[in-house]
């Protein structure tokens, strides 16, 4: 590229021109290890409501055989619906990984498309894990690039996902840098995802990933077609960020390219809950058991947080559904009370349990500026 290039262009760059030696062995291994997160993850969706109506809208509209595989029901379908399905299923259990810097869960909209393409073409694990790489790095990359004033009103996985899955897809599909630049052209000026949701415990969170992954993966093949992109969808002046940010730094988008692998910044999660409360839920578990307390010892918690963990978990008073409840603050930790653990089988059996509800309601979340900081 040249000296004066844009980031969208230096960043369409280094997708497209990742090679898998020039990725670190560490990076690789930790890749491998992402991926398994993410199957089980994905696995893990089988069965919920929200992941099966979208699998209910994959069989009627897609292929009944294909070159890519539904992993919840091992059916065949085409790399556009498998990859939908996918995501869906490997974001509901919230047991996916994230990147705490960018507020973004990569694993939800890469595997799903990259497995999809990769299966169509008969890619080697080599071209498997490049792609994935490239994948998160970009999407991490945007999340950053666009800010936490873009976090408090869209859902990032869906936003950066989009261009992630993109990225993914594009590099297993071969594109060169100009022809990347157009998929993240058309995977951007679709990109959307909207917290609202979360007011009504309604089912748009796996929707967004779904939405995401299969988008990405349609602009990187349209733009094999030869459809063309905005070259600026991320900086310009009509872009994402113009629409989308109000702190958007362009120079996050090509921060370290090649020598910062923020792909092995990304960090599993231990409670089936949102991110945000994870700090908190360890603190209380370690206080209780270094001094030896139970959940009716404790006449009240105060959380200190940052403003992202008020923005999102601040919507969930008294959570109706499951789903919802993880994005509790209060049932989390008491749930981790109770139970010493928030997994899937304590918000499946006890969210709504008379003394969950009672810890979660002496339970607040107060703004902290070293945290925040």
């Amino acid at each position: 590229m040249t000296e004066n290039a844009t980031p969208s262009a230096t960043l369409a760059a280094f997708a497209a021109g990742l090679q898998f030696d020039a990725i670190p062995a560490a990076v690789l291994r930790r890749t491998e290890d992402l991926f398994l997160d993410w199957f089980a993850s994905a696995l893990a969706g089988k069965g919920a409501r929200p992941v099966e109506a979208i699998e209910s809208y994959a069989r009627a509209m897609g292929p009944a055989d294909g070159s890519a595989e539904v992993l919840i029901s091992r059916r065949m379908t085409s790399p556009h619906f498998a990859a939908m399905v996918n995501a869906a299923a490997s974001h509901y259990a919230e047991q996916d990984d994230v990147h705490n810097g960018s507020v973004f869960h990569p694993a939800a909209v890469v595997f799903p498309a990259a497995l999809a393409v990769a299966q169509e073409l008969g890619a080697s694990g080599r071209e498997f894990l490049t792609a994935v790489v490239a994948g998160y790095e970009v999407g991490i990359r945007v999340g950053e690039f666009l800010g936490r004033s873009h976090y408090r009103i869209f859902h990032t996985t869906a936003t950066a996902g989009t261009l992630a899955a993109a990225a993914a897809a594009g590099r297993l599909l071969g594109l060169d840098a100009a022809t990347m630049l157009h998929a993240f052209g058309s995977a951007g000026t679709q990109a959307a995802g909207l917290w609202e949701f979360l007011r009504d415990a309604a089912d748009s969170k796996q929707l967004h990933t779904a939405h995401a992954a299969s988008c990405g993966l349609a602009s990187a093949y349209l733009a094999r077609a030869g459809l063309t992109g905005a070259r600026q969808i991320l900086e310009g002046p009509q872009g994402m960020a113009a629409g989308m940010s109000s702190d958007a730094d362009p120079a996050r988008l090509t921060d370290r390219l090649g020598t910062r692998w923020a792909t092995a910044e990304t960090s599993f999660k231990y409670h089936a809950s949102c991110r945000h409360t994870h700090p908190s839920a360890d603190a209380l578990l370690s206080l209780m058991q270094t001094y030896g307390l139970k959940a009716d010892d404790i006449e009240s918690v105060t959380t200190l947080v940052h403003q992202g963990a008020i923005d999102v978990l601040g919507r969930v008073t008294v959570p109706s559904t499951v789903h919802q409840a993880k994005f509790s603050m209060g049932t989390v930790l008491g749930l981790v009370a109770e139970y010493g653990y928030a997994g899937l089988n304590e918000f499946e059996q006890h969210f709504l349990a008379p003394r969950v509800a009672a810890f979660r309601d002496r339970v607040r979340m107060v703004l902290d500026p070293e945290v925040d900081g």
